[in-house]
């Protein structure tokens, strides 16, 4: 799966706008957000759709929620907040 190109990321503006407004990020490129020097969210694309890859509790893996609609952009804000 390759990560998200500038026209998905386009697609997903609102989504990042939002996850922009959240506390503890940098988004050191568009769409690939770090927490404390250490990557936490990035986008993905493929035939299915488009997808991001949020760093789990643990802290060692990350979970993949699919953002192509948004019910799983909802999903990956309120998943993110409880993160941080």
């Amino acid at each position: 799966m390759k990560h998200a190109s500038p026209t998905a990321l386009d697609a997903l503006e609102p989504l990042l706008a939002e996850v922009r407004g959240l506390p503890g990020l940098a988004e050191r490129s568009r769409g690939v957000f770090y927490r404390k020097g250490r990557a936490f969210l990035h986008f993905h694309e493929d035939p299915k759709g488009l997808f991001a890859d949020v760093r789990d509790t643990a802290g060692a893996d990350f979970e993949r929620i699919d953002v192509t609609e948004e019910p799983g952009r909802r999903r990956l804000v309120e998943t993110a907040k409880a993160r941080l």
